[in-house]
């Protein structure tokens, strides 16, 4: 969800946040404020959308400065590109801070890293590796390809110059994946400092002057800041929460067990409709994921085993190869660059293994309740037990199921005689001499 497009929600967004605790409080008078937004996962829409929502806030408060903190293994080239803009264009300067320790800016998080009016990085950490990547196993031919890494490398060349930084470090990071720590980063000019907290940020360059990206000058006034956290809005928490390969794969799987459950007992309702919602939450993270059709294909033979060992009956074999398939087509549906925007193995066999035992089970029942004889009706009639209440030559009464039925018999039946239902004809059964029980 993007809620630019949406004015009218961004705007009651920003004032529930403003009445609820979501925007930084006033701060005390002749205090300096800083607002910290932490970029914690990967970069995409909503990611990106609450990284903007916190520098317009900054901006409309008049903060003194915003400390960026990064610990991100990428994302989106679209999303960093309005995040970066929004950091150029921003009157409040902001400081790209990658940490805690063993934190990391890769990829897309290092063009927003260059970014920053100050770019520091905690030690232990790393950035870097800033090649882009075609999402999703397309193959865009060599020609594309160049075009892709020449357009990002200018782009990377456009705000590190103007940032006064190492043009060649930077580049490399995006010709060559090339990757520094924190004092590579640090030697090579690619940062301005190496420090460990943002208290200790502000003591550093409080009273110094920087240079803006539109060439003013502007004076930190930093000392004893009130540093306040912008949290990330309960909406776009939990839209942030789907985005999660696992999360959106556990939900797929949801939505088609639900669903499932729904068409072969039709009338439950909730069934179906946590299926549909389930199912379009995974559609809407999927959209923001780069998808791989192998393992939809993977995914789709694997449930096709599932259902063709009911049918086929192989004492398991099917079943067993389903799941490796199934397993083996969850790994492979995301294809990311990035470990932490794929499916675990862990996350793929707790899925696999229970669908597949819905799967196999409940159509196992479903297709022995649809072979098994009606007891009810007029199917549950024929082939029923009776007894002549008369004689039948041809027509008569017979006793069925505890009832006094009119009967035809197509040959005579005595009074008294054991009779079986061949047939129903309304309110009448066609019935045949049945033989007695040795």
């Amino acid at each position: 969800m993007r809620l630019r497009r949406y004015p009218w929600l961004a705007a009651l967004v920003l004032l529930c946040m403003a009445a609820g605790g979501g925007s930084p409080a006033a701060n005390e008078q002749g205090r300096p404020r800083v607002v910290e937004i932490r970029l914690d996962m990967m970069i995409h829409h909503v990611s990106a959308e609450y990284v903007l929502h916190g520098i317009k806030l900054a901006n409309d408060t008049h903060a003194d400065a915003i400390v960026l903190e990064l610990n991100t293994p990428g994302g989106l080239e679209s999303s960093m590109r309005d995040i970066v803009s929004a950091i150029l264009n921003s009157s409040v300067p902001v400081i790209t801070f990658v940490a805690p320790s063993g934190a990391s800016a890769a990829s897309a998080g290092f063009f927003i890293l260059e970014a920053g009016d100050l770019a520091v990085m905690a030690p232990g950490t790393n950035s870097g590796a800033a090649h882009p990547v075609v999402l999703g196993g397309a193959d865009v031919g060599k020609t594309m390809e160049a075009k892709i890494e020449n357009d990002a490398a200018a782009y990377m060349r456009s705000v590190v110059l103007k940032r006064g930084r190492n043009v060649t470090l930077a580049e490399d990071a995006v010709r060559k994946s090339s990757s520094y720590s924190d004092k590579e980063a640090l030697d090579g000019k690619l940062i301005d400092a190496v420090l460990s907290t943002p208290a200790a940020i502000f003591a550093k360059y409080d009273g110094q002057t920087i240079k803006r990206f539109n060439d003013t000058t502007t004076t930190l006034h930093l000392k004893d800041a009130e540093v306040v956290a912008y949290a990330m809005p309960g909406l776009e928490q939990f839209f942030a929460w789907v985005a999660d390969p696992n999360i959106a794969f556990i939900l797929g799987a949801l939505g088609l067990a639900c669903l499932y459950i729904e068409f072969t007992h039709p009338g439950l309702i909730a069934p179906g409709v946590v299926g549909a919602a389930a199912i379009i939450l995974a559609m809407y993270a999927f959209n923001l994921l780069p998808i791989n059709s192998l393992g939809v294909l993977l995914i789709l033979l694997g449930i096709g085993l599932l259902a063709l060992e009911v049918k086929v009956m192989s004492h398991g074999v099917l079943a067993g190869v389903g799941v490796l398939v199934l397993v083996l087509g969850a790994l492979l549906l995301v294809n990311s660059p990035w470990p932490q925007a794929r499916i675990h193995l862990s996350t793929a066999l707790g899925v696999a293994v229970p669908l597949a035992i819905i799967v196999v089970v409940l159509l196992r029942f479903a297709i022995a309740a649809k072979m098994r004889k009606a007891v009810t009706g007029e199917a549950g009639m024929v082939d029923a037990l009776g007894v002549a209440k008369t004689d039948l030559g041809p027509s008569g009464k017979v006793l069925v199921h505890g009832e006094l039925w009119d009967a035809r018999a197509r040959q005579p039946v005595p009074k008294g005689a054991r009779v079986r239902v061949r047939e129903v004809e309304g309110l009448t059964l066609v019935v045949e001499l049945a033989p007695e029980p040795e």
